[in-house]
């Protein structure tokens, strides 16, 4: 396992390629990559990008608008396959994205369009040797927003990705974990091939109702159990990017360059609790 910087911890401050150089800078192994951004600059920039700076791509995002009509999905799946192929040639054939756990669409109506969507993706993905990984969000106040409840716990998600096609597995995060009540024998179920990427943070100490998904906590200042989470992703045999991912935290109120080097230090920390290294 190893780190790489995400954008919340500058406060999405720092543009690609300058992003890609702090990471660099303040010590991270790799760095989360903005795609679109990434793509405008060429792939023959990127690579060298990478190479002269000696860090790695930890993930990329999912290019494809699979929230709105079936036109605008459309449209974007036919850019997939450069994407993907982009991907690959920076070294990196994992891409991500979230689904909100709440919807105006009937759960089984939308289940249903998201299953065609991301088995259309999947597929050609499959073609680039790309895995897919999904993120489950599981806040109570996200799970209510709209009319009609949505997958929102790991063991759920784990079920559609699988659905959906050999290369899509979960995009996991220690928050939603926590807060879904899943355990370190649920990332221990799922296995290795079904991890795909892994976003790490901690939460206050309050009760469900209390819980904002923009109110986080860096490694290890809070009460999610990361060290039997990360013992547990070890034991499977993860060894892909982990990306601190905190929102808040007065993270927007402090240079970025030093919000980059509180997540490293206090996620090598906890990694370190952890027995990592």
């Amino acid at each position: 396992m190893y780190l790489s910087l995400n954008s919340t911890l500058v406060a999405g401050r720092v543009p690609w390629p300058e992003f890609a150089r702090l990471a660099a800078t303040v010590g991270f192994p790799a760095v989360d990559v903005a795609l679109d951004r990434a793509m405008a600059e060429s792939l023959p920039a990127t690579r060298k990008l990478f190479e002269q700076l000696g860090i790695k791509p930890g993930v990329v995002g999912f290019p494809v608008e699979f929230r709105k009509d079936d036109a605008a999905f459309r449209q974007s799946l036919a850019r997939l396959d450069e994407a993907a192929q982009f991907s690959v040639a920076i070294g990196c054939p994992r891409m991500t994205t979230w689904l909100m756990p709440s919807s105006e669409t009937p759960k089984l109506e939308l289940r249903k369009i998201y299953k065609e969507r991301f088995s259309a993706a999947a597929d050609a993905l499959a073609r680039a040797h790309v895995r897919l990984g999904l993120e489950f969000i599981s806040p109570l106040h996200l799970r209510k927003r709209f009319p009609y409840e949505f997958i929102w716990r790991m063991d759920e998600m784990l079920e559609f990705t699988r659905e959906c096609g050999p290369n899509v597995g979960l995009l996991l995060d220690s928050w939603h974990w926590h807060h879904a009540g899943a355990k370190p024998s649920d990332i221990i179920t799922a296995g290795k091939h079904n991890i795909v990427h892994v976003q790490i943070n901690d939460a206050p100490d309050l009760p469900p109702e209390k819980i904002l998904d923009n109110e986080r906590l860096m490694p290890g200042e809070g009460v999610i159990d990361l060290i039997g989470f990360l013992q547990a992703l070890k034991k499977i045999g993860y060894g892909d990017a982990v990306s601190p991912e905190v929102f808040g935290r007065g993270l927007k109120d402090i240079p970025a360059e030093e919000g980059a080097r509180m997540g490293l230090a206090s996620a090598r920390a906890i990694m370190r609790k952890a027995g990592m290294f």
